[in-house]
């Protein structure tokens, strides 16, 4: 499913001025991916860069292409873990916020 370019304004616009909602997408990202859901992870992510730091200053602070950032978070991408890694750590630190993984047993 194609968003349309409303959606996509609404959801910048209320990251923008809703800091619990873009911790919130960060989150959903990761624990998509974490999930085996990569799509949507990866969807989520690409969702939270474009409203957030974009992928300009990505490709500063990595110093490779922007468009090698959006491709990796593309619906074909397929990024190396440890880029895809690198990329969450920075958006935490970003954010101001540490996420962590915890084990809980399966019902």
């Amino acid at each position: 499913m194609t968003l349309t370019k409303d959606f996509k304004d609404t959801i910048q616009v209320r990251a923008q001025r809703d800091p619990s909602f873009r911790k919130g997408l960060l989150q959903e990202g990761v624990e998509c991916l974490l999930a085996g859901d990569v799509d949507i992870g990866k969807a989520v992510l690409r969702d939270y860069i474009n409203a957030t730091i974009g992928f300009e200053e990505l490709s500063l602070v990595f110093k490779k292409s922007s468009k090698s950032f959006m491709r990796m978070f593309g619906p074909k991408g397929n990024p190396q873990a440890s880029n895809l890694f690198a990329v969450i750590q920075y958006l935490q630190e970003q954010e101001g916020i540490h996420l962590e993984v915890k084990a809980r047993k399966v019902a």
